[in-house]
């Protein structure tokens, strides 16, 4: 007789994993890391590892991936809001508290480390594309409320804000003094300034 699934344990054993991966490879690095050291930290066995996750590329793509379904289900908790430059600027202070996660600046500098591998780019370029679709339509709304310039297309202005974002991220995984927390206010006020009509 097979053996049934439960979904919720089945998932949140998934997640334990990728808790335990974000955390090894933020220590050490996509190279330094290990099944082994992956499997330490869930506190598993490697079966059950590679039962998830075949491989450690598996892992890391487990990561991109769980980020992107997380930006996906996050733009339904702004349905129904009439204030689209509210709703611009708490998805980019959503960003600098996401990257508050002391892992944060380790992980991007492993995820980086292999983003020439078709796989982890395609996972890069699914988030990006998640973290658009997510942004368009406010943008598009605020520019139709006139909370949010017209001067730009609102493809472009979306670009921006996503290079602002990916730029923060960028700095907090290479330059030490330069902290989510530290930097959070002064992101959301460039944002502000940047989308707000002159």
């Amino acid at each position: 007789m097979a053996r049934t699934v439960d979904p919720a344990r089945h998932e949140a054993r998934r997640l334990v994993i990728i808790d335990a991966a974000l955390t090894v490879f933020a220590a050490h690095g996509y190279d330094g890391a290990t099944t082994a050291a992956i499997c330490r930290q869930a506190r598993i066995g490697s079966g059950t590892l590679f039962h998830y996750f075949p491989t450690k590329l598996a892992v890391l793509l487990g990561i991109l991936d769980h980020g992107t379904r997380e930006v996906r289900e996050s733009a339904a908790d702004y349905d129904g809001r009439e204030d689209p430059l509210g709703v611009l600027l708490e998805i980019v202070g959503g960003s600098a508290d996401e990257a508050a996660d002391p892992r944060m600046p380790g992980f991007v500098r492993a995820a980086a480390g292999v983003m020439h591998l078709p796989e982890v780019a395609a996972a890069l370029d699914a988030d990006a594309e998640a973290q658009r679709d997510r942004i368009r339509p406010w943008v598009r709304q605020g520019q139709e409320a006139g909370e949010v310039r017209t001067d730009l297309p609102a493809a472009r202005i979306v670009s921006w804000l996503m290079l602002l974002m990916d730029g923060f991220l960028e700095r907090i995984a290479v330059e030490p003094g330069f902290t989510a927390l530290g930097e959070r206010d002064l992101l959301v006020a460039t944002a502000r300034e940047f989308l707000v009509p002159r």
